[in-house]
């Protein structure tokens, strides 16, 4: 790829990937507090609304943030001019549907707790009206200016969220307001969030851009009909990443949700570098199509998945091995959420791939493929949900999450292949030596982890894990130090 592409990805990255520590650590932190403060019943009673709320929130956002990107990252090349009128219209569209669904949601909250068996849970969906309206206003904000390519402003809307939410939440549980208080401190840090991104996309870009003389014709609608599909693919997010949540807690006691949220959060936490690399190289797929450079589109993707490959693999083996010491060690009272935690080790190599390929897709112009495969995937995984959970507990819905998303990472990688000629042999050869690397490593950790009793060597046994992958890795040529040295320093500059 190109000195200057490599630059601004590098810069992109580096700001997200901070950005995703700030959020991440944050969530890290809110996770303790509040499972050490409202118990697994209370904890999982919270992430089962918030659970809810995610899928009503799916029907307040529809596909409008992704699409106005799209669009923003093609004009951006065309028609400048453009992007003022595309904003206008996100935001109309974004206000019409964000009140039907507030309202729906504020007049059958009540209802709707009931037909799910917790009609105590009504007051966290009463809450859930404010909840979806900043989260809506923060998600949008952060997308359009992925878009614009103006990553360090989406990594700052997310950092506020993210350090607002923990600072708000722990201090309403601890004044006592239990998971509802906890709802309100994410109420409080996206609304924080959401104003600051609104705030610079208004001040920063949309007073800035000089409009074109008019608005293309059509383009409004192909704005609103691009928006189908990627609701399509959002449906099917929701139902992977929220719905199997909603399923625990209707089929088991709230202290099951807890356990399954725990490993989701820790899976969450780990993949938070390929969802940074992800989010910055998307926009420049968008970029290279509209000026015909798909060349340089595949040595990015190839480069950026086989460095994936290298975190997560051995990653994903290290967290089977570490899961129980980790759990009871940290988290005491959680010792159900062990299983769960080694089968969704399987969903991080998985979901890092995904990372990378979905939002590339989507810019590439086959969110339409995608949401399909999305689509087909996700129907499945609830069906598999529907049989595995009653029949075999919470361990079944992290079983039904790896099996389909297999599936669904498979297409995803025959599209992009059919749209970038990826280099499979060459791919192959890459991954087959990252296996025998996390071969070694595993052995290693596995002859430790039995000796782990406290905190201090547990972290000796992931350092010695980590230090077994860097030597491997460097040795391999997989990775080349002066390169990782050349290129922070050329995204400093």
């Amino acid at each position: 790829m190109s000195t200057s592409t490599r630059d601004r990805i590098v810069r992109g990255f580096k700001a997200t990937l901070v950005s995703r520590a700030v959020y991440m650590l944050s969530s890290a932190l809110l996770m303790f507090v509040l499972a050490r403060t409202l118990n697994p019943d209370g904890y999982g009673a919270l992430y089962w609304a918030i659970g809810i709320l995610m899928v009503v929130q799916l029907f307040a956002d529809l596909g409008l943030g992704k699409s106005t990107a799209r669009y923003i990252s093609e004009y951006s090349e065309k028609d400048a001019g453009q992007i003022p009128y595309l904003l206008r219209s996100a935001i109309a569209y974004k206000l019409i549907v964000l009140a039907v669904v507030a309202y729906a949601l504020l007049l059958f909250h009540d209802r709707i707790a009931i037909a799910l068996g917790d009609p105590d849970a009504a007051p966290l969906l009463a809450a859930g009206v404010l909840f979806v309206v900043a989260n809506s206003f923060s998600g949008f904000s952060m997308m359009a200016f992925q878009g614009l390519n103006r990553l360090g402003y989406s990594a700052a809307v997310q950092a506020i969220s993210g350090a607002a939410r923990l600072v708000f939440a722990v201090a309403f549980v601890l004044l006592g307001f239990g998971a509802l208080g906890a709802l309100f401190g994410y109420i409080v840090g996206y609304a924080i969030a959401g104003t600051f991104g609104v705030a610079v996309l208004y001040f920063k870009f949309y007073r800035t851009y000089e409009p074109a003389e008019a608005y293309e014709q059509g383009l409004s609608r192909r704005l609103a009909e691009y928006s189908v599909p990627l609701t399509a693919t959002r449906s099917a997010n929701v139902i992977d990443k929220r719905l199997d949540v909603v399923l625990v807690g209707f089929f088991l006691p709230s202290a099951a949700v807890g356990f399954y949220q725990l490993g989701k959060q820790v899976v969450d936490f780990v993949l938070a570098p390929s969802e940074s690399l992800g989010f910055t190289i998307s926009p420049n797929f968008g970029e290279q199509k509209a000026s015909g450079q798909l060349e340089q589109a595949r040595r990015i993707y190839e480069e950026a998945l086989t460095h994936t490959m290298l975190v997560y693999v051995p990653a994903a083996a290290g967290l089977v091995l570490v899961a129980e010491p980790f759990v009871m060690l940290v988290f005491p009272q959680y010792g159900g959420a062990v299983p769960v935690l080694q089968v969704l080790a399987g969903f991080v190599v998985l979901q890092a791939i995904t990372n990378l390929t979905s939002d590339s897709l989507d810019y590439l112009g086959r969110a339409r493929h995608r949401a399909i495969a999305k689509g087909v995937t996700s129907v499945a995984n609830f069906a598999l949900n529907l049989v595995l959970i009653p029949t075999i507990g919470v361990v079944g819905a992290a079983i039904a999450t790896v099996a389909t998303h297999t599936v669904y990472v498979a297409v995803n990688l025959y599209i992009v292949h059919s749209e970038l000629s990826l280099r499979v042999r060459r791919l192959s050869r890459s991954i087959g030596t990252i296996c025998g690397i996390t071969l070694v490593m595993a052995v290693a950790v596995w002859l430790v982890t039995p000796l782990v009793s406290t905190l201090p060597m547990l972290f000796g046994a992931i350092g010695l894990g980590v230090a077994t992958w860097a030597v491997l890795a460097v040795a391999s040529g997989l990775l080349d130090p002066g390169e990782v040295r050349a290129a922070l320093a050329s995204g400093s500059s």
